[in-house]
Protein backbone atom coordinates (compact mmCIF):
# COMPACT_ATOMS: atom_id res chain seq x y z
CA UNK A 1 0.00 0.00 0.00
CA UNK A 2 1.31 3.43 -0.98
CA UNK A 3 0.52 6.47 1.16
CA UNK A 4 0.25 9.67 -0.93
CA UNK A 5 1.91 12.68 0.71
CA UNK A 6 0.31 15.80 -0.78
CA UNK A 7 2.17 19.09 -0.33
CA UNK A 8 -0.18 22.06 -0.55
CA UNK A 9 1.31 25.03 1.25
CA UNK A 10 2.62 27.10 -1.70
CA UNK A 11 1.38 30.52 -2.82
CA UNK A 12 1.54 30.22 -6.63
CA UNK A 13 2.33 33.87 -7.37
CA UNK A 14 2.97 33.23 -11.08
CA UNK A 15 -0.75 32.56 -11.57
CA UNK A 16 -1.86 35.88 -10.09
CA UNK A 17 -4.53 37.30 -10.03
CA UNK A 18 -6.43 33.99 -9.72
CA UNK A 19 -3.85 32.49 -7.35
CA UNK A 20 -3.05 34.59 -4.28
CA UNK A 21 -1.60 34.02 -0.86
CA UNK A 22 -5.08 33.82 0.69
CA UNK A 23 -6.22 31.14 -1.80
CA UNK A 24 -3.34 29.71 -3.87
CA UNK A 25 -3.56 27.89 -7.18
CA UNK A 26 -3.81 24.35 -5.80
CA UNK A 27 -7.30 25.13 -4.49
CA UNK A 28 -8.53 26.91 -7.64
CA UNK A 29 -10.46 25.35 -10.52
CA UNK A 30 -7.92 26.11 -13.20
CA UNK A 31 -8.46 23.12 -15.49
CA UNK A 32 -12.04 21.95 -15.00
CA UNK A 33 -14.63 21.34 -12.32
CA UNK A 34 -12.12 20.06 -9.76
CA UNK A 35 -9.37 22.03 -8.11
CA UNK A 36 -5.78 20.94 -8.75
CA UNK A 37 -5.66 19.66 -5.16
CA UNK A 38 -8.82 17.61 -5.62
CA UNK A 39 -7.54 16.20 -8.91
CA UNK A 40 -4.26 15.22 -7.24
CA UNK A 41 -6.08 13.43 -4.42
CA UNK A 42 -8.29 11.51 -6.85
CA UNK A 43 -5.33 10.61 -9.09
CA UNK A 44 -3.52 9.01 -6.15
CA UNK A 45 -6.42 6.95 -4.89
CA UNK A 46 -7.94 3.57 -5.59
CA UNK A 47 -6.26 0.18 -5.74
CA UNK A 48 -2.77 0.18 -4.24
CA UNK A 49 -3.13 3.57 -2.54
CA UNK A 50 -4.04 4.41 1.02
CA UNK A 51 -5.63 7.57 2.36
CA UNK A 52 -3.44 10.65 1.80
CA UNK A 53 -1.40 12.58 4.33
CA UNK A 54 -1.66 16.33 3.74
CA UNK A 55 0.90 19.00 4.64
CA UNK A 56 -0.47 22.51 4.58
CA UNK A 57 -0.53 25.82 6.45
CA UNK A 58 -2.90 27.10 9.11
CA UNK A 59 -4.93 29.31 6.73
CA UNK A 60 -5.78 26.36 4.45
CA UNK A 61 -6.65 23.57 6.88
CA UNK A 62 -10.43 23.87 6.50
CA UNK A 63 -10.16 24.43 2.74
CA UNK A 64 -8.32 21.10 2.59
CA UNK A 65 -11.00 19.20 4.54
CA UNK A 66 -13.84 20.85 2.64
CA UNK A 67 -12.34 20.11 -0.78
CA UNK A 68 -11.52 16.51 0.13
CA UNK A 69 -15.05 15.94 1.41
CA UNK A 70 -16.45 17.36 -1.83
CA UNK A 71 -14.73 14.55 -3.80
CA UNK A 72 -15.48 11.93 -1.13
CA UNK A 73 -11.89 11.60 0.07
CA UNK A 74 -10.82 11.27 3.70
CA UNK A 75 -7.22 12.01 4.80
CA UNK A 76 -5.12 9.71 6.96
CA UNK A 77 -3.72 12.84 8.59
CA UNK A 78 -3.33 16.58 8.08
CA UNK A 79 -0.09 18.10 9.36
CA UNK A 80 -0.14 21.87 9.88
CA UNK A 81 3.15 23.65 9.21
CA UNK A 82 3.52 26.72 11.48
CA UNK A 83 5.29 28.46 8.58
CA UNK A 84 6.63 27.47 5.18
CA UNK A 85 10.16 25.99 5.38
CA UNK A 86 10.30 24.41 1.89
CA UNK A 87 10.02 20.75 0.95
CA UNK A 88 12.85 19.14 2.95
CA UNK A 89 11.32 19.73 6.42
CA UNK A 90 7.79 19.00 5.13
CA UNK A 91 8.73 15.62 3.63
CA UNK A 92 10.64 14.62 6.74
CA UNK A 93 7.69 15.51 8.98
CA UNK A 94 5.45 13.24 6.91
CA UNK A 95 8.07 10.47 6.87
CA UNK A 96 8.51 10.53 10.65
CA UNK A 97 4.74 10.61 11.16
CA UNK A 98 4.34 7.60 8.86
CA UNK A 99 7.37 5.72 10.19
CA UNK A 100 5.91 5.69 13.69
CA UNK A 101 3.00 3.66 12.31
CA UNK A 102 4.86 1.49 9.77
CA UNK A 103 8.60 1.95 9.06
CA UNK A 104 8.37 0.03 5.78
CA UNK A 105 5.38 1.99 4.51
CA UNK A 106 5.87 3.40 1.01
CA UNK A 107 5.20 7.11 0.58
CA UNK A 108 4.62 8.93 -2.69
CA UNK A 109 5.48 12.61 -2.27
CA UNK A 110 3.71 14.88 -4.76
CA UNK A 111 2.91 18.57 -5.07
CA UNK A 112 -0.83 19.17 -5.22
CA UNK A 113 -0.78 21.76 -8.01
CA UNK A 114 0.36 19.69 -11.00
CA UNK A 115 -1.63 18.58 -14.04
CA UNK A 116 -1.29 14.94 -15.15
CA UNK A 117 -3.99 14.25 -17.73
CA UNK A 118 -3.59 10.44 -17.88
CA UNK A 119 -4.11 9.37 -14.27
CA UNK A 120 -4.07 5.65 -15.14
CA UNK A 121 -0.70 5.96 -16.89
CA UNK A 122 0.77 7.80 -13.93
CA UNK A 123 -0.50 5.19 -11.46
CA UNK A 124 1.07 2.51 -13.67
CA UNK A 125 4.40 4.35 -13.57
CA UNK A 126 4.18 4.55 -9.78
CA UNK A 127 3.53 0.80 -9.53
CA UNK A 128 6.49 0.13 -11.82
CA UNK A 129 8.72 2.01 -9.39
CA UNK A 130 7.51 0.12 -6.30
CA UNK A 131 10.11 -2.71 -6.37
CA UNK A 132 13.02 -0.25 -6.33
CA UNK A 133 11.43 1.70 -3.48
CA UNK A 134 10.83 -1.51 -1.52
CA UNK A 135 14.49 -2.39 -2.07
CA UNK A 136 15.53 0.83 -0.33
CA UNK A 137 16.10 3.20 -3.25
CA UNK A 138 14.89 6.79 -3.41
CA UNK A 139 12.95 7.03 -6.68
CA UNK A 140 12.38 10.39 -8.35
CA UNK A 141 10.09 10.87 -11.34
CA UNK A 142 11.41 12.44 -14.55
CA UNK A 143 9.21 13.81 -17.31
CA UNK A 144 10.10 13.35 -20.98
CA UNK A 145 10.73 16.92 -22.24
CA UNK A 146 9.00 18.14 -25.39
CA UNK A 147 10.56 21.61 -25.57
CA UNK A 148 13.68 23.42 -24.29
CA UNK A 149 12.03 24.57 -21.06
CA UNK A 150 14.02 26.97 -18.84
CA UNK A 151 11.55 26.97 -15.95
CA UNK A 152 12.30 23.42 -14.74
CA UNK A 153 15.23 21.66 -13.21
CA UNK A 154 16.47 18.57 -15.07
CA UNK A 155 17.61 15.03 -14.28
CA UNK A 156 20.60 13.65 -16.21
CA UNK A 157 20.39 9.92 -16.76
CA UNK A 158 23.45 7.75 -16.21
CA UNK A 159 25.32 6.41 -19.21
CA UNK A 160 23.40 3.60 -20.87
CA UNK A 161 20.08 4.48 -19.21
CA UNK A 162 16.92 4.54 -21.32
CA UNK A 163 14.93 7.79 -21.14
CA UNK A 164 11.83 6.01 -22.44
CA UNK A 165 12.02 2.93 -20.22
CA UNK A 166 9.02 1.60 -18.33
CA UNK A 167 11.14 0.82 -15.25
CA UNK A 168 13.37 2.98 -13.01
CA UNK A 169 16.75 3.96 -14.48
CA UNK A 170 20.10 4.97 -12.94
CA UNK A 171 20.48 8.69 -12.33
CA UNK A 172 23.72 10.61 -12.92
CA UNK A 173 22.88 13.98 -11.36
CA UNK A 174 20.40 16.79 -10.78
CA UNK A 175 20.77 19.83 -13.06
CA UNK A 176 19.73 23.39 -12.16
CA UNK A 177 17.27 25.34 -14.33
CA UNK A 178 19.22 26.05 -17.55
CA UNK A 179 19.33 29.02 -19.88
CA UNK A 180 17.69 28.67 -23.31
CA UNK A 181 20.85 27.52 -25.11
CA UNK A 182 21.65 24.85 -22.54
CA UNK A 183 18.02 23.67 -22.48
CA UNK A 184 18.13 23.24 -26.26
CA UNK A 185 21.33 21.19 -25.96
CA UNK A 186 19.83 18.93 -23.29
CA UNK A 187 16.67 18.36 -25.30
CA UNK A 188 18.76 17.31 -28.31
CA UNK A 189 20.97 15.04 -26.18
CA UNK A 190 17.99 12.88 -25.25
CA UNK A 191 19.29 11.76 -21.85
CA UNK A 192 17.75 14.52 -19.74
CA UNK A 193 14.32 14.54 -18.09
CA UNK A 194 12.42 17.31 -16.34
CA UNK A 195 12.54 17.11 -12.56
CA UNK A 196 8.88 16.73 -11.51
CA UNK A 197 9.52 16.98 -7.78
CA UNK A 198 7.65 13.69 -7.24
CA UNK A 199 9.29 10.94 -5.17
CA UNK A 200 8.62 7.36 -4.06
CA UNK A 201 10.45 5.71 -1.16
CA UNK A 202 9.85 3.90 2.10
CA UNK A 203 9.57 5.92 5.29
CA UNK A 204 12.58 4.09 6.72
CA UNK A 205 14.77 4.78 3.67
CA UNK A 206 14.12 8.52 3.53
CA UNK A 207 14.51 8.91 7.31
CA UNK A 208 17.87 7.12 7.03
CA UNK A 209 18.86 9.55 4.26
CA UNK A 210 18.04 12.53 6.48
CA UNK A 211 20.07 11.05 9.33
CA UNK A 212 23.03 10.68 6.98
CA UNK A 213 22.83 13.92 5.00
CA UNK A 214 20.75 16.41 7.04
CA UNK A 215 21.05 15.55 10.75
CA UNK A 216 20.27 19.15 11.75
CA UNK A 217 16.87 18.87 10.05
CA UNK A 218 16.34 15.49 11.67
CA UNK A 219 16.65 16.95 15.17
CA UNK A 220 14.44 19.97 14.52
CA UNK A 221 11.64 18.17 12.71
CA UNK A 222 11.60 15.40 15.32
CA UNK A 223 11.20 18.04 18.03
CA UNK A 224 8.40 19.72 16.05
CA UNK A 225 6.55 16.41 15.70
CA UNK A 226 7.14 15.39 19.33
CA UNK A 227 5.75 18.75 20.44
CA UNK A 228 2.79 18.66 18.05
CA UNK A 229 -0.72 19.31 19.32
CA UNK A 230 -3.89 17.75 17.99
CA UNK A 231 -7.10 19.70 17.57
CA UNK A 232 -10.21 19.09 15.46
CA UNK A 233 -8.42 16.24 13.68
CA UNK A 234 -5.37 18.29 12.67
CA UNK A 235 -1.79 17.79 13.87
CA UNK A 236 -0.16 21.15 14.57
CA UNK A 237 3.64 20.88 14.43
CA UNK A 238 5.35 22.76 17.25
CA UNK A 239 6.15 26.31 16.13
CA UNK A 240 9.42 26.99 17.96
CA UNK A 241 11.56 24.09 16.65
CA UNK A 242 9.89 24.35 13.22
CA UNK A 243 10.69 28.06 12.91
CA UNK A 244 14.37 27.36 13.57
CA UNK A 245 14.67 24.94 10.63
CA UNK A 246 16.59 25.81 7.48
CA UNK A 247 14.43 26.78 4.51
CA UNK A 248 15.67 24.17 2.02
CA UNK A 249 14.31 21.87 -0.67
CA UNK A 250 14.56 18.09 -0.53
CA UNK A 251 16.65 18.20 -3.73
CA UNK A 252 19.40 20.24 -2.04
CA UNK A 253 19.16 18.61 1.38
CA UNK A 254 18.95 14.95 0.33
CA UNK A 255 18.66 14.04 -3.33
CA UNK A 256 21.85 15.70 -4.56
CA UNK A 257 23.81 13.89 -1.83
CA UNK A 258 22.25 10.43 -1.71
CA UNK A 259 23.69 7.51 -3.67
CA UNK A 260 20.71 5.12 -3.61
CA UNK A 261 18.83 7.05 -6.31
CA UNK A 262 16.81 5.96 -9.32
CA UNK A 263 14.65 7.87 -11.79
CA UNK A 264 11.31 6.67 -13.14
CA UNK A 265 10.75 8.10 -16.66
CA UNK A 266 7.23 9.30 -17.38
CA UNK A 267 6.18 10.02 -20.94
CA UNK A 268 2.40 10.51 -20.84
CA UNK A 269 2.13 14.26 -20.16
CA UNK A 270 2.66 16.50 -17.16
CA UNK A 271 2.72 20.20 -16.24
CA UNK A 272 3.35 22.07 -13.01
CA UNK A 273 1.21 24.97 -14.32
CA UNK A 274 4.04 27.30 -13.44
CA UNK A 275 2.58 30.24 -15.36
CA UNK A 276 -0.35 31.37 -17.51
CA UNK A 277 1.53 30.24 -20.60
CA UNK A 278 1.36 26.69 -19.20
CA UNK A 279 -2.37 27.07 -18.54
CA UNK A 280 -2.82 28.17 -22.16
CA UNK A 281 -0.80 25.19 -23.41
CA UNK A 282 -2.56 22.60 -21.24
CA UNK A 283 -6.05 23.97 -21.97
CA UNK A 284 -5.93 22.89 -25.62
CA UNK A 285 -5.89 26.01 -27.83
CA UNK A 286 -8.38 26.11 -30.74
CA UNK A 287 -7.44 26.24 -34.43
CA UNK A 288 -6.37 29.89 -34.05
CA UNK A 289 -4.33 29.10 -30.95
CA UNK A 290 -6.81 30.78 -28.59
CA UNK A 291 -8.10 29.65 -25.21
CA UNK A 292 -11.20 31.45 -23.90
CA UNK A 293 -13.17 30.95 -20.70
CA UNK A 294 -16.99 30.95 -20.66
CA UNK A 295 -17.17 34.74 -20.28
CA UNK A 296 -14.44 35.62 -22.79
CA UNK A 297 -14.55 36.29 -26.54
CA UNK A 298 -11.67 36.47 -29.02
CA UNK A 299 -12.12 38.51 -32.23
CA UNK A 300 -9.27 38.31 -34.73
CA UNK A 301 -6.91 36.99 -32.04
CA UNK A 302 -4.18 34.35 -32.29
CA UNK A 303 -2.29 32.30 -29.68
CA UNK A 304 -4.02 34.20 -26.90
CA UNK A 305 -5.44 33.30 -23.47
CA UNK A 306 -8.58 35.18 -22.41
CA UNK A 307 -10.13 34.39 -19.00
CA UNK A 308 -12.84 36.06 -16.97
CA UNK A 309 -12.99 34.70 -13.43
CA UNK A 310 -16.08 36.69 -12.42
CA UNK A 311 -19.59 35.63 -13.52
CA UNK A 312 -21.30 38.46 -15.36
CA UNK A 313 -18.02 40.08 -16.35
CA UNK A 314 -17.27 39.70 -20.06
CA UNK A 315 -13.73 39.97 -21.45
CA UNK A 316 -13.27 40.70 -25.17
CA UNK A 317 -9.96 40.62 -27.01
CA UNK A 318 -9.65 42.19 -30.47
CA UNK A 319 -6.63 41.66 -32.69
CA UNK A 320 -4.45 40.27 -29.93
CA UNK A 321 -1.54 37.94 -30.64
CA UNK A 322 0.48 35.89 -28.17
CA UNK A 323 -1.19 37.62 -25.21
CA UNK A 324 -2.65 36.54 -21.87
CA UNK A 325 -5.53 38.42 -20.26
CA UNK A 326 -6.93 37.31 -16.91
CA UNK A 327 -9.70 39.44 -15.40
CA UNK A 328 -11.13 39.34 -11.89
CA UNK A 329 -13.47 41.76 -10.15
CA UNK A 330 -10.61 43.58 -8.42
CA UNK A 331 -7.59 43.07 -10.73
CA UNK A 332 -6.74 42.46 -14.40
CA UNK A 333 -3.53 40.98 -15.82
CA UNK A 334 -2.49 41.85 -19.39
CA UNK A 335 0.87 40.68 -20.74
CA UNK A 336 2.54 38.81 -23.61
CA UNK A 337 2.67 35.07 -22.94
CA UNK A 338 6.44 35.26 -23.30
CA UNK A 339 6.50 37.34 -20.09
CA UNK A 340 4.53 34.79 -18.04
CA UNK A 341 7.38 34.17 -15.60
CA UNK A 342 7.42 37.88 -14.68
CA UNK A 343 3.95 37.85 -13.14
CA UNK A 344 5.53 37.38 -9.71
CA UNK A 345 7.17 40.79 -10.26
CA UNK A 346 3.67 42.26 -10.48
CA UNK A 347 2.80 40.70 -7.12
CA UNK A 348 5.97 42.17 -5.58
CA UNK A 349 5.17 45.61 -7.01
CA UNK A 350 1.63 45.50 -5.63
CA UNK A 351 2.93 44.44 -2.22
CA UNK A 352 5.37 47.36 -2.25
CA UNK A 353 2.54 49.84 -2.82
CA UNK A 354 0.35 48.23 -0.14
CA UNK A 355 -2.33 46.96 -2.52
CA UNK A 356 -4.45 44.22 -0.95
CA UNK A 357 -4.85 42.60 -4.38
CA UNK A 358 -1.28 41.30 -4.07
CA UNK A 359 -2.29 38.64 -1.55
CA UNK A 360 -6.03 38.77 -0.91
CA UNK A 361 -8.82 37.48 -3.13
CA UNK A 362 -12.10 39.44 -3.28
CA UNK A 363 -13.70 36.34 -1.75
CA UNK A 364 -12.35 35.52 1.71
CA UNK A 365 -12.65 31.84 2.66
CA UNK A 366 -13.20 30.93 6.30
CA UNK A 367 -13.83 27.65 8.16
CA UNK A 368 -17.57 28.38 8.25
CA UNK A 369 -17.93 29.50 4.60
CA UNK A 370 -16.91 32.69 2.81
CA UNK A 371 -17.65 36.37 2.36
CA UNK A 372 -16.97 39.05 -0.20
CA UNK A 373 -17.19 42.84 -0.13
CA UNK A 374 -19.76 44.19 -2.57
CA UNK A 375 -19.06 47.89 -1.94
CA UNK A 376 -16.86 49.88 0.44
CA UNK A 377 -17.38 53.54 1.35
CA UNK A 378 -15.79 55.95 3.82
CA UNK A 379 -17.86 54.78 6.80
CA UNK A 380 -19.76 51.77 5.44
CA UNK A 381 -19.24 48.39 3.81
CA UNK A 382 -21.69 45.91 2.26
CA UNK A 383 -20.79 42.20 2.26
CA UNK A 384 -22.31 38.96 1.00
CA UNK A 385 -21.78 36.19 3.57
CA UNK A 386 -22.34 32.48 2.91
CA UNK A 387 -22.42 30.06 5.87
CA UNK A 388 -22.21 26.29 5.35
CA UNK A 389 -24.96 24.03 6.76
CA UNK A 390 -24.33 23.41 10.45
CA UNK A 391 -21.53 26.01 10.62
CA UNK A 392 -21.25 29.01 12.96
CA UNK A 393 -19.18 32.16 13.17
CA UNK A 394 -17.32 32.91 16.39
CA UNK A 395 -19.07 34.65 19.29
CA UNK A 396 -17.69 38.16 18.92
CA UNK A 397 -18.03 41.91 19.31
CA UNK A 398 -16.63 45.05 17.64
CA UNK A 399 -15.30 48.32 19.04
CA UNK A 400 -15.84 50.53 15.99
CA UNK A 401 -18.77 49.29 13.93
CA UNK A 402 -22.40 48.24 14.08
CA UNK A 403 -23.95 45.76 11.65
CA UNK A 404 -27.27 45.07 9.97
CA UNK A 405 -27.92 41.53 8.74
CA UNK A 406 -30.51 40.65 6.08
CA UNK A 407 -31.09 36.96 5.33
CA UNK A 408 -31.62 36.35 1.60
CA UNK A 409 -31.37 32.54 1.45
CA UNK A 410 -31.85 29.86 4.07
CA UNK A 411 -32.30 30.30 7.82
CA UNK A 412 -30.02 31.97 10.37
CA UNK A 413 -29.87 31.51 14.12
CA UNK A 414 -28.72 34.87 15.45
CA UNK A 415 -27.40 35.69 18.92
CA UNK A 416 -27.30 39.35 20.06
CA UNK A 417 -26.26 39.58 23.70
CA UNK A 418 -28.94 37.55 25.53
CA UNK A 419 -31.37 37.45 22.61
CA UNK A 420 -31.38 34.34 20.37
CA UNK A 421 -33.75 34.21 17.40
CA UNK A 422 -34.30 32.48 14.06
CA UNK A 423 -34.39 34.59 10.91
CA UNK A 424 -35.75 33.35 7.58
CA UNK A 425 -35.52 34.90 4.11
CA UNK A 426 -36.22 38.66 3.94
CA UNK A 427 -35.94 39.09 7.71
CA UNK A 428 -33.24 41.25 9.31
CA UNK A 429 -31.62 42.14 12.62
CA UNK A 430 -29.52 45.08 13.88
CA UNK A 431 -26.26 44.47 15.81
CA UNK A 432 -25.38 47.57 17.89
CA UNK A 433 -21.78 48.59 18.37
CA UNK A 434 -20.23 46.55 21.20
CA UNK A 435 -22.97 43.89 21.27
CA UNK A 436 -21.79 40.28 21.67
CA UNK A 437 -23.15 38.42 18.67
CA UNK A 438 -22.99 35.31 16.48
CA UNK A 439 -24.67 33.86 13.41
CA UNK A 440 -25.23 30.15 12.78
CA UNK A 441 -26.75 28.09 10.00
CA UNK A 442 -29.01 25.45 11.59
CA UNK A 443 -30.31 24.28 8.22
CA UNK A 444 -29.24 21.76 5.58
CA UNK A 445 -28.61 24.25 2.76
CA UNK A 446 -26.15 27.18 2.60
CA UNK A 447 -27.36 30.33 4.33
CA UNK A 448 -26.75 33.64 2.55
CA UNK A 449 -27.08 37.06 4.09
CA UNK A 450 -26.20 40.63 3.27
CA UNK A 451 -24.28 42.49 5.95
CA UNK A 452 -24.21 46.28 6.09
CA UNK A 453 -21.45 47.64 8.33
CA UNK A 454 -21.30 51.26 9.51
CA UNK A 455 -18.69 52.87 11.70
CA UNK A 456 -15.40 54.71 11.99
CA UNK A 457 -13.24 51.63 11.28
CA UNK A 458 -14.26 48.56 9.26
CA UNK A 459 -11.08 46.43 9.27
CA UNK A 460 -11.22 42.68 9.92
CA UNK A 461 -8.94 43.11 12.94
CA UNK A 462 -11.71 44.97 14.83
CA UNK A 463 -12.94 41.77 16.41
CA UNK A 464 -12.96 40.33 19.92
CA UNK A 465 -13.58 36.56 19.94
CA UNK A 466 -15.20 35.06 23.03
CA UNK A 467 -15.78 31.56 21.67
CA UNK A 468 -14.71 29.83 18.46
CA UNK A 469 -15.52 26.27 17.44
CA UNK A 470 -12.65 26.24 14.91
CA UNK A 471 -9.79 26.73 17.43
CA UNK A 472 -8.35 29.63 15.44
CA UNK A 473 -5.20 31.09 16.97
Amino acid sequence: MITPILLCGGSGTRLWPLSRKSYPKQFAKLMGEESLFQASSLRLSGEGFGAPVILTGEPFRFIVTEQLAAVEQAPAGILIEPEGRNTAPAVLAAALWLERQDPQALMLVAPSDHVIPDAAAFRAAVQAAVPRAQAGDLVTFGITPDRPETGYGYLELAKGADAGAATPQPLARFVEKPDAARATEMLAAGNFLWNAGIFLFSAASIVAAYKAHAPELMAGVTAALDGAKSDLGFTRLAAEPWGALEDISIDYAIMEKAENLAVMPYTAGWSDLGGWDAVWRESGPDSDGNVCSDHATAIGCADTLLRSETPGQEVVGIGLEDMMVVAMSDAVLVAPKSEAQRVKEAVAALKAKGASQAVQLPRDYRPWGWYESLIIGGRFQVKRIVVHPGAALSLQSHHHRSEHWIVVEGTARVTVDEDVRLLSENQSVYIPLGAVHRMENPGKVPMVLIEVQTGSYLGEDDIIRYEDVYARE
